[in-house]
């Protein structure tokens, strides 16, 4: 069974950080000196688990005003597709909403847009690339 946790130690946020280097850096491709940053310190990180392997890893930073920015949601290649990537955005933003924060902004991959639409999430603004890899902006 899987389960999403906030990662409240080091452990837990190492966990994170190899699934963001597994899908990001070894499958995509991007610079690790990218993939990892200045906000990684002050962000909260979410981890999915199943039967203790790490699986899953988003990230969340408070910006200006009550709203959230979602980052570096990331689920192995092998579990994409088990509605594991929704169980990490469906608990990033209760834990979210719990802090005050009522609106997101994400920067998705231009492939995968049509899985933030699904959740609520719309497009504004034109094409742009981050990290080598075409992105739009989306909010909700």
């Amino acid at each position: 069974m899987v389960e999403i946790r906030l990662a409240e130690n080091d452990r837990e946020r190492a966990d994170a950080f190899a699934v963001r280097h597994r899908v990001f850096v070894e499958e995509q491709g991007v610079d690790e000196d990218l993939e990892y940053d200045e906000h990684d310190a002050e962000a909260t990180h979410f981890v999915a688990y199943d039967d203790g392997e790490p699986i899953g890893a988003a990230r969340l930073r408070t910006l200006a005003g009550e709203c959230g920015k979602v980052e570096r949601v990331a689920v192995v290649q092998s579990r994409r597709g088990e509605g594991i990537g929704r169980a990490l955005m469906e608990t990033l933003e209760d834990e979210a909403e719990s802090r005050g924060l009522s609106s997101f902004i994400l920067h998705s991959q231009t492939r995968v847009a049509e899985f933030y639409r699904r959740l609520g999430y719309e497009r504004c603004g034109p094409e742009f690339e981050e990290a080598g890899i075409p992105h739009v902006e989306m909010q909700k």
